[in-house]
């Protein structure tokens, strides 16, 4: 007898929360059979405590999916609070030894299994293709489909060694786009020809290395319709399935972002997107990106039960999507909460730094971390050069900047020999570019740690493709 349509809506939903311990409404809808869960930073103090937080949620149901957003590098979720213990996949990409890429995901698998974590929303398949893209830059592997696929492949390989599920996404690619899908609906400027050649490339490579979800992206491809690709049976059914014959989860981007809710409306509209990105063929439904409550898992299930009742959603359809949503819950294997070992994240970031004409210190020097905002993705977490290098050349004076202090900067800058720059995305912001202009009169360093843009002012340089502590670290120790 096939369980009653409201127990497998509830089967589908993997939802956010706030705190750092269940809240008991979860706790109640996680006994009930509700699919699991996504952790964010707000969720994370430390291993110690995820690993307890991760064992409250199983003793209310074994199988639970205990998913996590962590990318390593600029988007961590574990080192919210210090910066990632390892590179970010550009940075992995400019290493450019598959091999490492492997190890270093097998280290982040290794520590998400002692966490108790079934699922990690990494890596991301996209390439970071569009100079103005907001929201890709450093979470890929780079911008040459053949060159990031043996990487997203070694990505999938080491991340699944210690039975925690990898999650390719965005399908069918958001590089491209120069729209954050977190506000808009991005349109993606490709045909299908150019996807196949491109895009789908690295989705391909994933597949093949035996990814066990894709997540889908909230874009559009005018050859597929109007619809976003969650929401679009042609990419989904017809392209991920179909032509690149993925059968594993397809797990939806968070389902509130702006470019579902904000076509769609936010309260009503949920529930309706939830029940068309079931038809389309996504699986299990993330409602990550905030603090959902109860009331708003109740709109979905509602939704969902009432368009099977309709005939709108077949049942058939509802059983298959929990039952590949289930597959996610599967304990990874034993390990033990310990030390956090950056070792390995630091010989990758070393080798992936790219040095342009002769950036060499000329006794301590001002170090001026020019702050701007991070991604949505990304969020808020400890970044800048001057503390790793105060701690390794005595004497540094550090000056934490807006793009609009140059005057700040240049009185500082006076008396120093040496002067180093920190960016982050130069490139992407004109107040930045401007103050690097206004800085011209002085004989600076520049370290940049996103996507790195054209080298336009000239000077000695160093790129480290990540913000990660270890990026920062390997350049501080490069300076030294």
């Amino acid at each position: 007898m096939s369980p009653e349509p409201a127990t497998l809506a509830e089967a589908v939903l993997l939802p956010g929360f706030a705190g750092t311990t269940a809240p008991d409404w979860l706790r109640r809808r996680v006994a009930g059979g509700l699919g699991g869960v996504v952790l964010f930073g707000r969720n994370v103090v430390d291993d110690e405590q995820v690993a307890a937080l991760t064992a409250q949620l199983r003793g209310e149901r074994d199988g639970v999916v205990v998913g996590i957003d962590e990318e390593g590098g600029d988007v961590t979720r574990l080192d919210v609070n210090t910066g990632s213990f390892v590179p970010g996949p550009l940075a992995l990409g400019a290493a450019d030894d598959p091999e490492l890429t492997t190890a270093v995901a097998a280290a982040l698998g290794e520590r998400l299994a002692a966490c108790g974590v079934t699922l990690d929303l990494a890596p991301c398949a996209d390439l970071t293709l569009a100079a103005e893209d907001p929201i890709i830059g450093v979470r890929a592997f780079g911008s040459d489909p053949a060159k990031a696929s043996p990487h997203v492949a070694a990505y999938v390989t080491g991340l699944q060694k210690y039975g925690v599920a990898a999650c390719a996404k965005h399908f069918p690619g958001h590089g491209a786009a120069t729209e954050d899908s977190h506000v808009a609906l991005p349109v993606l400027p490709r045909t299908v020809e150019e996807l196949r050649e491109i895009e789908l490339v690295p989705f391909a490579a994933a597949i093949r290395a035996g990814v066990r979800s894709v997540m889908s992206g909230h874009l559009v491809v005018r050859a597929w319709g109007d619809e976003p690709a969650t929401l679009n049976r042609t990419a989904l059914t017809g392209v991920l399935r179909g032509e690149l014959g993925f059968t594993g989860a397809v797990i939806t981007d968070a389902l509130e972002m702006g470019a579902v809710s904000g076509a769609y409306g936010k309260h009503d509209g949920l529930g309706r997107s939830a029940v068309r990105a079931l038809a389309a063929g996504a699986d299990a439904l993330c409602l990550g990106g905030a603090a959902f409550e109860a009331e708003h898992l109740d709109a979905c299930v509602a939704a969902i039960v009432a368009a099977v009742a309709a005939g709108e959603l077949p049942l058939e359809r509802l059983e298959e999507a929990a039952a590949r949503t289930a597959a996610l819950g599967t304990d990874p294997a034993p390990a033990t909460v310990g030390p956090v070992d950056r070792r390995l994240g630091l010989e990758a970031a070393r080798k992936a730094l790219r040095v342009r004409g002769e950036p060499r210190l000329d006794g301590p020097p001002l170090v001026v971390d020019v702050q701007t905002e991070p991604t949505i993705a990304a969020g808020p977490m400890p970044w800048g050069l001057g503390a790793h290098l105060a701690e390794l050349v005595p004497g540094t004076r550090t000056l934490t900047a807006s793009p609009e202090d140059a005057d700040a900067v240049l009185e500082a800058a006076q008396g120093f020999r040496s002067v180093v720059v920190v960016t982050r995305e130069a490139h992407r912001h004109p107040r930045v570019r401007a103050l690097l202009a206004a800085l011209s009169t002085v004989d600076y360093i520049r370290v940049e740690t996103g996507a790195p843009g054209p080298a336009d002012e000239g000077g000695p340089r160093i790129d480290t493709f990540s913000g990660s502590y270890v990026s920062l670290r390997a350049a501080a120790e490069y300076l030294a």
